[in-house]
């Protein structure tokens, strides 16, 4: 099963007063630490939908293995605009997606693993008699959402979907993010931080020196997905002449081509993978999974229980 994640980042964090995604909760931001839990979590793809100061944060999480889609119209539109554009990107790439906004960054692993076995196509946790994040929608109820009229945003479309929200019970403040007193709020992260604990698996094929690995991966997916060299480093953060020199290094390291180029046409240049390229992307996807999986395994059998 594919899961993914969306996280909503558009907003200008105007009663903040600071820019919330880049604030640091203990040692990292508070976008990286949804992204570790997300990650922590086997989420397989992790979008993040930026508007306002879309650049700055892009850059801030270039090197995270995300997706970036962005809301242009950010001053003038609503979150559930911002979570239309990521619902329209992942709803033919997963079975069931979570959806976060960024400025809820302390639900945990144990959480996402409640609602996701929870069974229910539509699932959100319940602590303390409060409704939280992150929400899990099965691909089944994508297209229902998107043609919603929008009226009271998400909220106001799940409560008009064919099927009810479950609100699954769960022993998780940071779902809510409530804390009172700056005690409290402590309190949370240092719990949090002992749930982070968890295997990191980087997964690199090697000649003399690595030649391929996720980033990589990523590129290339993007690239048979957009039909565009320019359009993929977009949604990574990579200029133009950075991903064809990843591209053609990689083709030299391998001795074929990975990349057709088409010239020419109403719409431009398009890039598409070749039939080489896209085997070697979907050996490694594979491959990089089950080392995940048996990273977590052997991770459960040496150090389950020891961080709790």
């Amino acid at each position: 099963m594919q899961i993914g994640a969306l996280i909503v980042a558009a907003g200008m964090s105007s009663r903040m007063g600071q820019f919330k995604p880049m604030m640091n909760i203990g040692s990292i931001s508070v976008a990286q630490r949804i992204i570790a839990t997300l990650s922590q979590s086997g989420v397989s793809k992790i979008v993040m939908v930026t508007g306002y100061n879309a650049t700055i944060l892009e850059r801030h999480l270039s090197g995270n293995g995300i997706i970036f889609l962005r809301n242009e119209q950010y001053e003038t539109t609503q979150m559930f605009d911002s979570v239309k554009i990521g619902l329209r990107y992942l709803q033919d790439k997963c079975d069931k997606l979570l959806f976060t906004p960024v400025d809820v960054p302390l639900f945990t692993a144990k959480t996402v693993k409640a609602i996701l076995d929870s069974g229910a196509p539509l699932a959100c946790p319940m602590c303390d008699g409060k409704q939280g994040h992150p929400i899990m929608i099965a691909n089944s109820l994508i297209p229902e959402i998107l043609s919603d009229c929008g009226e009271m945003g998400l909220k106001g479309a799940m409560d008009r979907c064919s099927v009810p929200l479950l609100r699954v019970d769960v022993d998780d403040p940071g779902t809510i993010h409530d804390a009172d007193t700056p005690e409290d709020f402590s309190a949370l992260v240092d719990y949090h931080n002992s749930q982070l604990v968890r295997p990191v698996v980087s997964v690199s094929l090697n000649k003399e020196k690595p030649f391929f690995d996720s980033k990589i991966a990523m590129l290339l997916m993007l690239v048979d997905e957009t039909k565009s060299v320019r359009a993929a480093g977009q949604r990574m953060q990579l200029s133009y002449s950075s991903c064809w020199n990843i591209i053609r290094t990689l083709e030299s390291q391998l001795n074929y081509t990975l990349i057709e180029r088409s010239q020419g046409g109403a719409g431009g240049s398009t890039s598409v993978l070749t039939d080489r390229g896209r085997q070697l992307l979907a050996r490694y996807t594979a491959y990089e999974q089950a080392l995940k999986e048996q990273a977590n395994n052997l991770y459960d059998t040496y150090f389950g229980g020891l961080f709790e």
